[in-house]
């Protein structure tokens, strides 16, 4: 394994060229308490994955739905602290702490192919985020201005609402995302994160009064030909593990690193679990791909809307920045590429065109490429580094992570291209 060879260096200093085993971070950050890594997982799981989650109760039956949501977080836990474990077992054996994220951690393990592989999941999940920004921006936008008609249909010149507001979009965010440094979007960020739970809030307090006065028909559970749909909206939702590895790294109290992490995985859970049930007890069959979208004309509804759909363009930059730092890295040299940025852009709003459905786009993403990312190469790699020490119960434990993974892998994968690619009514 890659560790083996690394352990044998006697030195601790950065090549004076980029490598493949420079780590991304190399300055020591300041160190933060138990409330703050708290926040900062609150900060990292929690996008736009949530409003995905009633349509996917919808149609994977509530009760099925809440089963699904607590059995994915409580995995999605599990894993991230499979990460954690196995970092911690590799510094012992370097004798320093190399290991700052998780492209370093497979490249240690497995080598340049470790960190590639890590590098195109993180590249293809992150890309993934910001298509569904753009599809929820578009369509909510849309929505506001056809005074809930068909976004679809043409307006003009032959193109639709959701299509031009797409296309508004695309210049201005050729302006953020061709800033440098992350330090100038910092107040723009605090400001999009206060409006986006604010407005969330706002929704659930919505659906409660929706649900008291219409009170619809609902399905608790639904068939099995929807299991692995549900799955994939399920681990869109938690996905974060990215960042855990850099939020344990900040961490003042190493050793109670994964209770805070289960208490924020816990609170997470109940949080989603809530906005999905409150968004389908509210409006039964007729809940839609986007919930905002269900919501009522007037001026609460309005501001709801805008307030997450700002909270989603100011996102995009931030979400999309993994992806700039991987390419300038592997084709660039570690600087900066006006031009890359901007076609990575082009490509991301391209993909978001051809999408008609968000939660359809969720279940895709999760299924395809979170599921590995959050589940498969956590497993596999702390299967790698402790199956000497284990034996058959790390064989046993890691494996079935593994093959569960694929297994969602290929099945979601194919059901969300089937509802994706189905002629709709």
């Amino acid at each position: 394994m890659g560790f083996e060879k690394e352990a044998g260096s006697s030195t601790y200093s950065l090549p004076p060229y980029p490598r493949e085993d420079t780590p991304l971070l190399t300055k020591s950050p300041p160190l933060s308490s138990n409330f703050k890594t708290f926040a900062n997982v609150f900060i990292s799981i929690v996008g736009a994955g949530v409003l995905g989650l009633p349509y996917s109760f919808k149609r994977t039956g509530y009760v099925t739905g809440l089963l699904m949501l607590l059995s994915v977080a409580f995995l999605t836990y599990h894993c991230m602290m499979l990460l954690v474990k196995t970092r911690r077992k590799l510094d012992s054996i370097l004798g320093f702490s190399k290991i700052q994220s998780f492209g370093d951690l497979g490249f240690t393990i497995c080598g340049p192919i470790g960190r590639f592989t890590v590098d195109a999941m993180i590249v293809l999940s992150q890309a993934g985020f910001c298509v569904s920004y753009l599809i929820f921006i578009s369509t909510t936008l849309a929505f506001l201005v056809n005074n809930g008609i068909d976004a679809t249909k043409p307006v003009f010149l032959g193109f639709s609402a959701k299509v031009l507001f797409l296309w508004g979009c695309f210049p201005f965010q050729l302006g953020l995302n061709s800033i440098k440094t992350l330090t100038h979007l910092a107040p723009l960020s605090i400001f999009a994160d206060a409006v986006d739970l604010s407005a969330k809030g706002a929704v659930m307090v919505e659906e409660v009064f929706v649900f008291l006065k219409n009170r619809p028909n609902l399905e608790a559970f639904g068939g099995i030909s929807v299991f692995f749909y549900g799955i994939g909206v399920a681990v869109y939702a938690f996905e974060g593990i990215g960042m855990v590895l850099p939020l344990e790294s900040e961490t003042k109290d190493k050793d109670k690193f994964g209770r805070v992490l289960g208490f924020g995985m816990s609170f997470i859970a109940v949080l989603f679990g809530a906005f999905g049930v409150l968004g389908y007890f509210a409006f039964g069959e007729n809940t839609k791909d986007i919930i905002t979208t269900n919501l009522g004309p007037g001026l609460i509804s309005v501001l709801v809307q805008l307030g997450l759909s700002i909270n989603l363009f100011f996102t995009f930059p931030l979400m999309m920045n993994p992806v700039y730092e991987v390419f300038e890295r592997r084709f660039c040299g570690y600087r900066y590429c006006l031009w890359l940025r901007w076609v990575l852009v082009l490509v991301v709003s391209l993909v978001a065109l051809l999408v008609p459905n968000f939660a359809d786009f969720l279940s895709l993403v999760g299924s395809s490429i979170c599921v590995v990312l959050s589940f498969v190469l956590p497993a596999m790699f702390h299967c790698l580094v402790f199956k000497d020490e284990l034996g058959w119960k790390c064989l046993v434990s890691d494996g079935a992570i593994v093959v569960f993974g694929f297994v969602v892998a290929v099945s979601g994968t194919w059901s969300s291209l089937s509802e994706i690619l189905a002629p709709k009514a």
